[in-house]
Protein backbone atom coordinates (compact mmCIF):
# COMPACT_ATOMS: atom_id res chain seq x y z
CA UNK A 1 0.00 0.00 0.00
CA UNK A 2 1.48 3.64 -1.09
CA UNK A 3 1.45 6.16 1.27
CA UNK A 4 1.10 9.88 0.86
CA UNK A 5 4.66 10.32 1.55
CA UNK A 6 5.74 8.59 -1.53
CA UNK A 7 5.33 9.91 -5.08
CA UNK A 8 4.68 7.02 -7.82
CA UNK A 9 3.25 6.91 -11.43
CA UNK A 10 0.79 4.15 -12.25
CA UNK A 11 0.82 2.51 -15.75
CA UNK A 12 -2.58 2.77 -17.67
CA UNK A 13 -3.81 0.28 -16.48
CA UNK A 14 -3.21 0.38 -12.86
CA UNK A 15 -4.96 1.79 -10.22
CA UNK A 16 -3.95 5.03 -7.99
CA UNK A 17 -5.12 4.81 -4.42
CA UNK A 18 -6.10 8.20 -2.49
CA UNK A 19 -5.49 8.62 1.25
CA UNK A 20 -8.16 8.99 3.68
CA UNK A 21 -9.79 5.65 2.35
CA UNK A 22 -11.23 7.68 -1.03
CA UNK A 23 -11.93 5.41 -3.75
CA UNK A 24 -9.28 3.97 -6.18
CA UNK A 25 -9.41 5.13 -9.61
CA UNK A 26 -7.41 3.97 -13.02
CA UNK A 27 -5.01 6.65 -14.20
CA UNK A 28 -6.44 6.46 -17.84
CA UNK A 29 -10.32 7.53 -15.98
CA UNK A 30 -7.97 10.54 -14.37
CA UNK A 31 -7.01 11.37 -17.54
CA UNK A 32 -9.85 11.16 -19.57
CA UNK A 33 -11.68 13.38 -16.82
CA UNK A 34 -8.64 16.06 -17.12
CA UNK A 35 -8.91 16.15 -20.85
CA UNK A 36 -12.97 16.71 -20.69
CA UNK A 37 -12.18 19.40 -18.08
CA UNK A 38 -9.66 21.47 -20.06
CA UNK A 39 -11.92 20.84 -22.86
CA UNK A 40 -15.00 22.58 -21.08
CA UNK A 41 -12.67 25.79 -19.88
CA UNK A 42 -11.88 25.86 -23.74
CA UNK A 43 -15.61 25.91 -24.38
CA UNK A 44 -16.38 28.31 -21.40
CA UNK A 45 -13.86 30.89 -22.89
CA UNK A 46 -15.08 30.57 -26.59
CA UNK A 47 -18.42 30.98 -25.50
CA UNK A 48 -17.86 33.83 -23.16
CA UNK A 49 -15.69 35.41 -25.76
CA UNK A 50 -18.59 35.26 -28.53
CA UNK A 51 -21.23 36.97 -25.99
CA UNK A 52 -19.16 39.72 -25.49
CA UNK A 53 -21.22 42.65 -27.27
CA UNK A 54 -19.46 43.86 -30.76
CA UNK A 55 -18.93 47.46 -31.83
CA UNK A 56 -22.53 49.38 -32.49
CA UNK A 57 -23.94 48.31 -35.76
CA UNK A 58 -24.37 51.28 -38.04
CA UNK A 59 -22.96 53.20 -41.27
CA UNK A 60 -21.27 56.20 -40.84
CA UNK A 61 -21.41 58.13 -44.18
CA UNK A 62 -17.77 60.53 -44.39
CA UNK A 63 -17.03 63.63 -46.45
CA UNK A 64 -16.13 63.10 -50.07
CA UNK A 65 -15.16 59.54 -48.76
CA UNK A 66 -16.47 56.31 -48.02
CA UNK A 67 -18.77 53.97 -45.91
CA UNK A 68 -17.63 53.39 -42.41
CA UNK A 69 -19.38 50.03 -41.16
CA UNK A 70 -18.65 48.65 -37.60
CA UNK A 71 -20.74 46.23 -35.93
CA UNK A 72 -18.81 42.98 -37.78
CA UNK A 73 -21.88 43.32 -40.17
CA UNK A 74 -21.85 40.38 -42.78
CA UNK A 75 -21.68 40.88 -46.13
CA UNK A 76 -22.56 39.05 -49.59
CA UNK A 77 -23.82 39.57 -53.39
CA UNK A 78 -27.25 39.67 -54.03
CA UNK A 79 -28.42 38.66 -57.62
CA UNK A 80 -31.28 39.54 -58.95
CA UNK A 81 -32.80 36.97 -60.56
CA UNK A 82 -35.03 37.55 -63.95
CA UNK A 83 -38.37 35.16 -65.06
CA UNK A 84 -38.92 34.35 -68.13
CA UNK A 85 -40.04 37.88 -69.81
CA UNK A 86 -37.17 39.26 -68.15
CA UNK A 87 -38.74 40.77 -65.06
CA UNK A 88 -37.30 40.50 -61.20
CA UNK A 89 -38.27 37.51 -59.81
CA UNK A 90 -36.18 36.84 -56.22
CA UNK A 91 -33.35 37.57 -54.74
CA UNK A 92 -30.13 34.71 -55.23
CA UNK A 93 -27.77 35.11 -52.04
CA UNK A 94 -24.06 34.61 -53.31
CA UNK A 95 -21.28 33.61 -50.66
CA UNK A 96 -20.44 35.38 -48.37
CA UNK A 97 -17.20 38.09 -48.36
CA UNK A 98 -14.86 37.88 -45.57
CA UNK A 99 -15.94 41.15 -43.09
CA UNK A 100 -14.05 42.65 -40.42
CA UNK A 101 -15.60 43.77 -36.91
CA UNK A 102 -15.37 47.28 -39.37
CA UNK A 103 -14.44 48.36 -42.86
CA UNK A 104 -14.69 50.90 -45.28
CA UNK A 105 -16.70 50.47 -48.36
CA UNK A 106 -16.57 52.40 -51.50
CA UNK A 107 -18.71 55.39 -51.96
CA UNK A 108 -17.27 57.06 -55.60
CA UNK A 109 -16.97 53.97 -57.73
CA UNK A 110 -13.62 54.05 -58.46
CA UNK A 111 -11.75 51.58 -56.31
CA UNK A 112 -9.65 48.69 -57.78
CA UNK A 113 -10.56 46.89 -54.57
CA UNK A 114 -14.42 46.91 -54.75
CA UNK A 115 -16.63 46.71 -52.78
CA UNK A 116 -14.01 48.15 -50.51
CA UNK A 117 -12.35 51.56 -50.39
CA UNK A 118 -8.82 52.08 -51.45
CA UNK A 119 -8.31 55.48 -50.88
CA UNK A 120 -9.36 56.23 -54.72
CA UNK A 121 -11.71 59.10 -53.95
CA UNK A 122 -8.85 61.14 -53.33
CA UNK A 123 -7.72 60.85 -56.28
CA UNK A 124 -10.62 61.38 -58.56
CA UNK A 125 -11.52 64.61 -56.65
CA UNK A 126 -15.26 62.53 -55.48
CA UNK A 127 -17.91 65.12 -54.58
CA UNK A 128 -19.84 62.99 -52.17
CA UNK A 129 -22.45 65.96 -51.06
CA UNK A 130 -25.68 64.40 -48.89
CA UNK A 131 -28.57 65.70 -51.05
CA UNK A 132 -31.39 63.29 -50.03
CA UNK A 133 -34.27 64.59 -47.89
CA UNK A 134 -34.31 64.12 -43.89
CA UNK A 135 -38.03 63.73 -43.44
CA UNK A 136 -39.13 60.38 -42.43
CA UNK A 137 -40.46 57.85 -45.31
CA UNK A 138 -44.07 58.39 -44.72
CA UNK A 139 -43.80 62.33 -45.16
CA UNK A 140 -41.65 61.73 -48.24
CA UNK A 141 -44.07 59.01 -49.65
CA UNK A 142 -47.44 59.07 -51.58
CA UNK A 143 -50.47 56.66 -50.62
CA UNK A 144 -52.45 54.12 -52.45
CA UNK A 145 -55.43 52.34 -50.78
CA UNK A 146 -56.83 49.31 -52.23
CA UNK A 147 -59.52 47.24 -49.94
CA UNK A 148 -57.10 45.45 -47.88
CA UNK A 149 -54.04 46.94 -48.23
CA UNK A 150 -52.40 50.26 -49.18
CA UNK A 151 -49.13 51.18 -50.99
CA UNK A 152 -46.62 53.78 -50.27
CA UNK A 153 -44.48 54.81 -52.52
CA UNK A 154 -41.53 57.20 -52.07
CA UNK A 155 -40.37 57.64 -55.76
CA UNK A 156 -36.75 59.29 -54.89
CA UNK A 157 -35.53 56.46 -53.26
CA UNK A 158 -36.15 53.86 -56.52
CA UNK A 159 -33.17 51.96 -56.66
CA UNK A 160 -34.33 50.28 -60.50
CA UNK A 161 -34.35 46.73 -59.45
CA UNK A 162 -37.82 46.08 -60.69
CA UNK A 163 -39.43 43.88 -58.60
CA UNK A 164 -42.68 46.06 -58.80
CA UNK A 165 -43.57 45.41 -62.50
CA UNK A 166 -44.21 41.78 -62.97
CA UNK A 167 -47.89 40.60 -62.65
CA UNK A 168 -49.54 43.66 -63.57
CA UNK A 169 -47.33 46.25 -61.47
CA UNK A 170 -47.95 47.07 -57.97
CA UNK A 171 -49.45 50.20 -58.44
CA UNK A 172 -52.39 48.06 -60.11
CA UNK A 173 -52.57 45.57 -57.52
CA UNK A 174 -53.53 47.56 -54.18
CA UNK A 175 -56.47 48.01 -55.86
CA UNK A 176 -57.73 43.97 -56.32
CA UNK A 177 -56.00 43.39 -52.77
CA UNK A 178 -59.70 41.98 -51.68
CA UNK A 179 -57.88 38.72 -54.20
CA UNK A 180 -56.18 36.70 -51.95
CA UNK A 181 -53.91 35.71 -54.57
CA UNK A 182 -53.10 38.72 -56.21
CA UNK A 183 -52.47 40.37 -52.48
CA UNK A 184 -50.13 37.39 -51.89
CA UNK A 185 -48.22 38.86 -54.81
CA UNK A 186 -48.52 42.30 -53.71
CA UNK A 187 -46.58 41.38 -50.66
CA UNK A 188 -44.02 39.48 -52.06
CA UNK A 189 -43.05 41.84 -54.84
CA UNK A 190 -43.02 45.11 -52.33
CA UNK A 191 -41.20 43.32 -49.73
CA UNK A 192 -38.50 42.59 -52.90
CA UNK A 193 -37.87 46.25 -53.25
CA UNK A 194 -34.62 46.67 -51.71
CA UNK A 195 -34.43 50.27 -51.05
CA UNK A 196 -37.98 50.73 -49.16
CA UNK A 197 -39.15 52.95 -51.92
CA UNK A 198 -42.45 50.82 -51.39
CA UNK A 199 -44.10 49.38 -48.68
CA UNK A 200 -47.51 47.63 -48.24
CA UNK A 201 -49.93 48.26 -45.31
CA UNK A 202 -52.89 45.98 -43.80
CA UNK A 203 -55.37 48.69 -43.77
CA UNK A 204 -57.02 46.76 -40.71
CA UNK A 205 -54.24 47.29 -38.53
CA UNK A 206 -53.34 50.06 -39.74
CA UNK A 207 -49.16 48.47 -39.79
CA UNK A 208 -46.91 47.71 -42.49
CA UNK A 209 -46.16 44.29 -43.21
CA UNK A 210 -42.38 43.84 -43.43
CA UNK A 211 -40.86 40.43 -44.34
CA UNK A 212 -38.19 40.15 -40.94
CA UNK A 213 -34.38 40.31 -43.31
CA UNK A 214 -31.02 39.50 -41.13
CA UNK A 215 -28.83 42.50 -40.46
CA UNK A 216 -26.57 42.54 -43.37
CA UNK A 217 -25.04 44.16 -46.23
CA UNK A 218 -25.56 43.00 -50.13
CA UNK A 219 -24.19 43.92 -53.17
CA UNK A 220 -26.67 44.09 -55.41
CA UNK A 221 -25.57 42.82 -58.94
CA UNK A 222 -27.88 43.17 -61.58
CA UNK A 223 -27.23 40.35 -65.17
CA UNK A 224 -30.77 41.36 -66.84
CA UNK A 225 -29.54 44.91 -66.77
CA UNK A 226 -25.39 44.03 -67.34
CA UNK A 227 -25.30 46.40 -63.90
CA UNK A 228 -24.31 46.12 -60.60
CA UNK A 229 -26.59 47.76 -58.18
CA UNK A 230 -26.52 49.64 -55.08
CA UNK A 231 -25.64 48.45 -51.49
CA UNK A 232 -28.40 46.97 -50.02
CA UNK A 233 -28.84 47.65 -46.09
CA UNK A 234 -30.77 45.04 -44.71
CA UNK A 235 -32.72 44.45 -41.18
CA UNK A 236 -32.66 47.95 -39.50
CA UNK A 237 -29.14 49.14 -39.60
CA UNK A 238 -28.80 52.48 -38.73
CA UNK A 239 -26.98 55.03 -41.18
CA UNK A 240 -25.51 58.41 -40.13
CA UNK A 241 -24.54 61.21 -42.17
CA UNK A 242 -21.29 63.12 -42.36
CA UNK A 243 -22.54 65.66 -40.48
CA UNK A 244 -24.03 63.13 -37.99
CA UNK A 245 -27.44 63.42 -38.88
CA UNK A 246 -29.08 60.25 -37.93
CA UNK A 247 -31.15 59.10 -40.75
CA UNK A 248 -34.33 56.91 -40.26
CA UNK A 249 -33.77 53.27 -39.27
CA UNK A 250 -35.76 51.23 -41.68
CA UNK A 251 -35.90 47.46 -42.92
CA UNK A 252 -34.53 48.01 -46.14
CA UNK A 253 -32.63 50.78 -47.47
CA UNK A 254 -30.03 51.11 -50.99
CA UNK A 255 -27.09 53.13 -50.51
CA UNK A 256 -24.89 54.54 -53.84
CA UNK A 257 -22.18 52.96 -54.58
CA UNK A 258 -21.62 54.05 -58.24
CA UNK A 259 -20.94 57.98 -57.25
CA UNK A 260 -23.35 58.92 -59.60
CA UNK A 261 -26.79 59.47 -57.27
CA UNK A 262 -28.29 62.33 -57.70
CA UNK A 263 -29.83 61.44 -54.16
CA UNK A 264 -26.75 60.71 -51.99
CA UNK A 265 -26.29 58.77 -49.93
CA UNK A 266 -29.25 57.11 -51.40
CA UNK A 267 -29.05 55.26 -54.68
CA UNK A 268 -31.23 56.57 -57.24
CA UNK A 269 -31.00 54.44 -59.91
CA UNK A 270 -28.18 55.91 -61.82
CA UNK A 271 -25.92 52.77 -61.92
CA UNK A 272 -27.94 51.59 -64.62
CA UNK A 273 -27.98 54.85 -66.35
CA UNK A 274 -23.91 54.91 -66.57
CA UNK A 275 -23.28 51.17 -67.19
CA UNK A 276 -22.13 51.04 -63.68
CA UNK A 277 -19.30 47.59 -62.86
CA UNK A 278 -17.88 46.23 -59.52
Amino acid sequence: MQTTEHKTFAKPDETREFPHGRAEIPLRWSLSLARAWFNLVALLRKETAMSKPKGEVRVVVTKDGPYLVTGGVPLAKQTIVADREGGSEEWKEGEALEAKESYALCRCGHSSTKPFCDGTHKKVGFVGTETASREPYEKQAQVMEGPAMALTDAEALCAFARFCDPNGKVWNQVADTDDAKVRKLFVRQVNNCPSGRLVAWDRESGKPIEHPLPVSIGLIEDPQEGVSGPLWLRGGIPVVSADGHAYQVRNRVTLCRCGASKNKPFCDGSHASIGFRA
